[in-house]
């Protein structure tokens, strides 16, 4: 079952305020809903909220044996699921087109781009490795949903600690978190996920001459009406330290490369803000645990 489309209403409502650069929600253009983080029991479980959107991100680890083919790395799976829970849209084991896009950027930006230090889950090498699993639970879709669970899928990374492994000739031992404190994966950076919505100023104001360079109007972190309205929406995954780790472009609206570089702008100013967010929410919640900082 899906929703019924935006009404000729909503959408002439919409388009009128964002020729006066003005949101319906009260942000400006390029104005992202504060990030909200609620963490678990347990270490490895974060719930991430993006204004309405939320999303549920746990880790877990276990030792395996590594694949035959690289013997010194451990390995990282990611399970992600939308469920008729986040929207009236999705049907349960009728997999959406939202939810293969969304499979594909978690694996681009959490896997492929080597955010875990596969070599530091080595345990013994061709014998044992760790396996960590992430599986993202999408509970609200208010718009902008890849956003807010590669941020909860980093988060959740960022948060869990496994246990401490003793390796004494050919013995090895699994100290429990009581015994021994647990350690932090070895992240090599934190990407953040910030997508822009466009809309074709001949779709905002047919009356609009389309012969300057003025021809879209652009917007960060759009909401879920905003999604459905919008032209097309241009994903980029990047980290502090400027390094550009994915660009997604998805509809039909034309990007000139200057628009591009005007998205990247806004946007590496943001992931620095999201860094030390995170980074200082994961030490307040370790200190109010008495996890040991290793």
């Amino acid at each position: 079952m899906r929703p019924p489309s935006p009404s000729i209403n909503e959408k002439e409502f919409l388009f009128a305020s964002l020729e006066q650069a003005l949101r319906i929600d009260g942000r400006a253009l390029f104005e992202q809903r504060e990030p909200e983080l609620v963490f678990g029991d347990e270490l490895g479980s974060v719930e991430c909220s993006l204004g309405k959107t939320r999303v549920l991100a746990i880790v877990e680890g276990k030792m395996i044996r590594p694949n035959s083919d690289r013997p010194f790395e451990g390995t990282i799976t990611i399970h992600s699921e939308i469920s008729p829970m986040a929207s009236v849209e999705y049907e349960s084991g009728r997999p959406s087109e939202e939810e293969g896009m969304l499979s594909r950027m978690l694996d681009k930006v959490i896997r492929r781009s080597d955010v875990v230090d596969k070599e530091a889950l080595c345990v013994r090498a061709g014998e044992r490795v760790w396996h960590i699993r992430l599986t993202i639970h999408c509970l609200a879709d208010a718009g902008n949903l890849i956003d807010c669970a590669c941020m909860a899928g980093v988060v959740a990374l960022k948060h869990f600690r496994r246990p401490e492994v003793e390796i004494v000739g050919d013995e090895v031992t699994i100290h429990p978190p009581e015994s021994r404190a647990p350690v932090p994966l070895t992240l090599r950076h934190l990407p953040f996920v910030l997508t822009f919505a466009y809309f074709s100023r001949g779709a905002v104001l047919p009356s609009a001459a389309s012969t300057a360079s003025d021809t879209i109007i652009a917007l960060l972190d759009p909401n879920l009406l905003e999604q459905r309205l919008s032209s097309g929406t241009l994903a980029l995954a990047l980290n502090a330290q400027r390094e550009l780790c994915v660009v997604q472009k998805a509809g039909g609206v034309p990007l000139e490369p200057g628009e591009v570089t005007r998205a990247i702008e806004i946007a590496v100013p943001r992931a620095k803000q999201l860094e030390a967010f995170v980074e200082a929410r994961v030490k307040d919640d370790w200190e109010r645990r008495r996890v040991e900082v290793r």
